[in-house]
């Protein structure tokens, strides 16, 4: 039948779907009227699409259907070449052109065979609605056809539809071959269907197709899968004398698959010995294997076999040996494999640039893509998104921006992973605004998409924001994990809110999600929100506590005060046998310090010694702090000067060590020595250098410091800053200048800031501006206890009894009271504490009675006369000296006094640091400031003097 005369034009646009080697131009494709059978060199063709020469092929085509005399051919056939060569080659538009002629031609003559084909090479190219499409309007299909489709189905990563699919075609009564099984096993695979995909193998039993290697590798592999790799071994013995290369491929695919790596060697190296020779695949899944740095040995054996059988060529093989290299932290082996490489495609500087990021060389990656782009290589996705990474972890912001945009050019910005990956570069480098921006425009949003940007402004510390994203997520009707809600639970902890805490916690128990680490996360939680009970009610609810679970409930003790219930817990610790690490040794170090528990110090540092930690980084600043909180400033110097690689920690850590000890100067000294090694001071840097400053009288130096950190090094103040600022003037008498920088502030002044200028205004009886703070204190935070007592004593230093009065019964009202001063030591290995007249030690009497022997002494022999205008009470004179000397300090030195003269006792009581070794006892006043309210507040309001007592002890130092 003849067909009216016609011309086809086929011009591909420039970019083609598809793999490179599609985009070309292909020639213009010429068909005039002609009958059904036509003269063509069928031969020729077959020959060009045997070469997979797609442009020879169009060229081919178009020049048969214009010739002069062509010989006989069937057009069906030349049609099902082309296609099968554009499905080979993933040519999509190429494959719609051919499409188009046929529906046009009316040419054809077997529409079943060229539909079927047209099925097939729509599936291949990934466009699963135009093979639906024609798979629907065919009248009639045969078995290939239904394969074809179900094959789609599986390419596609639709393994449910094509079970529908089969269901529909058994149900039409379609007989089943190989291929039908094959692609119903694979799809049951990829569901982890093991019981749809046991009754395929029971049914290829049943047509005779049990033995046939095909449907065998099929069913082997799907057997991996489904973590039933027992079956899959028994199928693979069952198959002897019929094994060859595809089904010992399969078996190695199935270990890997299951994470036996070393079983899948083992196969493999049996398969050697069988004599058969492996294949490309087959050394790319055993080089798969040996992805365990301890397999790179086998890893190198592998590659020797592939040079010996020349198999190095090859791009896949090249390519899976740079993976196995990098993964075995051989990157110079892996760059020589890249560079020896005769041809190489994307993956090939995607693998090497992931490695380069593996291996945590961020910026030996940047350097590497440059290099690859100069080379003509353009960085594909898998390298964007390796890129992305290492600018994230290398905190190169600007890196990470230019490869941002090469993604907006090249249209890889819509990218799921590529998206996830901007969301987490823009995280590490604080760009929470740019984050916000890139996760807005990622149209379709996964579950991960959310956790990424949740987690990412949790840990920059944008807590409500957290809430409001949490909020969104719900209202999309995304899931919650585990992940999501570690974000959402340090939110509440940076806003303290505990009332959020508890839903969320409430929440896991009724989804029955609790685990180890959940519980872990909750005691951080509660800890920080400062709800200790509940805390401690979750870890004894842990059967199986970690040495996470006990480092942070110390930690939770720790940072609420709870000083000796941390070291007490911390003893429990070392009885369960639990191996200790660093960091729960570290967050017992702040409880030692609090408590002056030297010993126990000493104990921790030895263990470290022992254990193998090198006092490197917060180790040392640990135990430097550790050491000058319990009074040993030489200890801290010492581990200060055996630290090899200082970090601005450290510096810090000796510099307020230094201030603590009221060595302002060495203090000074030492922060220039850290300039001199080109360390850049912080906030917390000037904080110690002014606290320093403050505790030594260094009155011009504070302010010089003061001014270099706003103009030199452009660090804007704290509210500590000022109140150290504040403090120092103070202390030197300087209220007027201390009183003008608060009201200068750019913000509002801290209730510190108040309390520092009213205890200054305390001790030089300064009136009128004590008023003014004591006015502004109790306005900012009337709630705590500590300032009515600062505001009592200001009145009460002053005579104003009446004022005193009106204190203490606001106090009363607001039902507030404050903890009573106390003082500790240390003595055979166990803390001793006391508050003032304190009757409750079982040595009591013994105590009272050396401590009026000490007194006596000092009357006697040294003058003493107790210093009454330091007890502010409205009380007589004698009942004033009876509070003084009941005062805590001194109850717990006369404690220490009372040991046999074998001991050696080193604490801190109170502001003094008490050494007593044999007949020699040492004091030393450090006029430290103690911060913690548990603790005596202010100054030592004593001084003892060289005395002589009973045991002839004598005092060497009184500072």
């Amino acid at each position: 039948m003849a067909t009216s005369a016609q011309h086809f034009s086929v011009n591909p646009p420039s970019t083609l779907l598809g793999p490179s080697n599609c985009n070309y131009k292909t020639p213009s494709l010429q068909i005039s009227k002609n009958p059904l059978i036509k003269p063509i060199k069928t031969q020729s063709l077959k020959e060009i699409c045997r070469q997979e020469s797609l442009k020879e092929a169009f060229r081919s085509l178009s020049s048969s259907f214009t010739g002069q005399n062509p010989p006989q051919f069937r057009l069906d056939d030349a049609y099902s070449l082309v296609l099968e060569l554009c499905a080979s080659e993933k040519c999509l538009k190429q494959g719609q052109q051919i499409h188009t002629h046929i529906a046009k031609s009316n040419a054809v003559g077997d529409r079943v065979f060229l539909s079927t084909t047209l099925v097939f090479m729509y599936g291949k190219c990934g466009s699963l609605l135009n093979a639906e499409k024609v798979f629907d309007r065919m009248s009639e299909r045969s078995v290939f056809a239904w394969n074809a489709m179900i094959g789609a189905y599986v390419a596609k990563g639709e393994p449910f539809e094509a079970l529908e699919l089969y269901r529909v075609m058994r149900v039409y009564g379609v007989p089943l071959d190989a291929r039908t099984l094959f692609c119903v096993v694979k799809a049951c695979g990829k569901l982890k269907n093991l019981c749809n995909g046991s009754e395929i193998h029971a049914l290829a039993i049943k047509l005779g197709l049990g033995d046939h290697v095909f449907i065998a590798n099929s069913l082997m592999g799907m057997y991996a899968k489904c973590d039933a790799l027992d079956v899959a071994i028994r199928l693979f013995h069952r198959m002897s004398g019929r094994k060859d290369v595809v089904l010992w491929n399969s078996i190695i695919s199935a270990y890997i698959a299951s994470g036996q790596f070393i079983e899948a060697l083992r196969i493999f190296g049996e398969m050697l010995e069988a004599g058969l020779s492996p294949s490309t695949y087959t050394f790319v899944m055993a080089l798969q294997a040996c992805e365990d740095m301890s397999l790179g040995k086998v890893g190198m054996e592998i590659h020797a076999a592939i040079l010996k059988s020349n198999h190095h060529r090859h791009v896949y093989v090249a390519n899976s040996m740079i993976v196995m290299y990098t993964r075995c932290g051989k990157i110079g082996e892996a760059l020589r494999i890249f560079y020896a490489m005769d041809e190489r495609d994307s993956i090939s500087g995607s693998s090497m640039l992931s490695g380069f990021v593996q291996n945590g060389l961020y910026n030996e990656a940047l350097e590497f893509c440059q290099e690859i782009q100069e080379a003509g290589l353009k960085p594909d996705q898998g390298s964007v998104v390796s890129l992305l990474a290492a600018s994230a972890r290398s905190g190169n912001l600007m890196c990470g921006m230019e490869i941002h945009a090469y993604a907006l050019k090249s249209g890889l910005d819509t990218d799921l992973q590529v998206g996830n990956t901007l969301i987490d570069l823009y995280s590490k480098c604080s760009k929470t605004n740019y984050m916000d921006s890139v996760f807005q425009k990622i149209p379709q949003k996964d579950f991960i998409c959310w956790i990424t940007v949740i987690a990412g402004h949790a840990q920059n510390n944008c807590h409500l924001r957290v809430l409001e994203l949490f909020r969104e997520a719900q209202l999309e009707k995304e899931g919650v994990d585990k992940l999501m809600i570690g974000s959402i639970l340090r939110a509440c902890s940076g806003l303290k809110c505990i009332s959020l805490a508890k839903e969320i916690h409430g929440y896991i128990l009724r989804r029955q999600l609790s685990d180890l680490v959940l519980h872990n996360t909750f005691l951080d939680v509660y800890g920080g929100c400062g709800n200790v009970q509940y805390a401690s009610r979750i870890f004894k609810l842990i059967e199986a506590k970690s040495i996470v679970s006990w480092t942070s409930m110390i930690s939770c003790y720790v940072n609420n005060g709870f000083s000796n219930e941390a070291l007490d817990l911390f003893l429990s610790l070392k009885e369960t046998g639990i191996d200790l690490d660093s960091i729960a040794l570290m967050s017992v170090l702040p409880a030692v310090a609090n408590l002056s528990a030297l010993w126990k110090g000493k104990e921790i540092h030895g263990f470290l010694i022992r254990k193998g930690f090198i006092p490197e980084g917060s180790i040392a600043s640990s135990l430097v702090d550790m050491y000058a909180r319990c009074g040993i400033l030489d200890n801290s110097l010492r581990v200060f000067n055996c630290t090899r690689d200082k970090d601005l920690v450290l510096w810090t850590s000796m510099i307020n060590a230094y201030g603590m000890h009221g060595h302002g100067k060495a203090a000074i000294d030492l922060f220039k020595q850290m300039e001199d090694e080109n360390l850049v001071p912080d906030h917390v840097t000037f904080l110690a250098l002014l606290y320093a400053c403050s505790h030594s009288g260094l009155v011009d130096e504070g302010r010089k410091f003061y001014e270099a950190m706003k103009n030199e090094y452009q660090l804007e103040p704290w509210p500590e800053h000022y109140t150290c600022l504040v403090d120092l003037l103070g202390r030197a008498n300087h209220l007027e200048e201390a009183f003008q920088i608060v009201e200068g502030m750019h913000t509002e002044p801290t209730a510190e800031i108040w309390r520092a200028l009213l205890g200054a205004c305390r001790v030089h009886s300064n009136k009128k501006l004590g008023e003014i703070a004591a006015q502004k204190l109790l306005e900012l935070d009337p709630e705590s206890p500590r300032n009515y007592i600062l505001v009592y004593n200001v009145f009460a230093a002053t005579g104003r009894w009446d004022d005193v009065v009106e204190v203490r019964m606001r106090m009363k009202g607001k039902q507030l009271k404050k903890d009573p001063a106390c003082s500790w030591i240390e003595v055979g290995n166990k803390v001793h504490t006391f508050i003032a007249r304190d009757r409750s030690h079982p040595q009591s009497d013994e105590i009272y009675e050396k401590l009026r022997e000490i007194i006596e002494i000092l009357e006697r022999e040294g003058g003493y006369v107790a210093q009454t205008k330091f007890v502010l009470h409205d009380v007589e004179e004698k009942e004033k000296v009876k509070m003084l000397h009941g005062h805590s300090e001194r109850l717990a030195i006369a404690y220490a006094l009372l040991g046999t003269p074998e001991d050696s006792i080193v604490s801190r009581v109170g502001s003094a640091l008490v050494e007593i070794s044999g007949d020699i006892l040492k004091i030393t006043y450090s006029r430290i400031r103690v911060l913690t309210e548990s603790k005596a507040d202010g100054y030592s309001n004593y001084l003892l003097c060289p005395i002589k007592c009973c045991r002839s002890i004598r005092v060497l130092e009184a500072l």
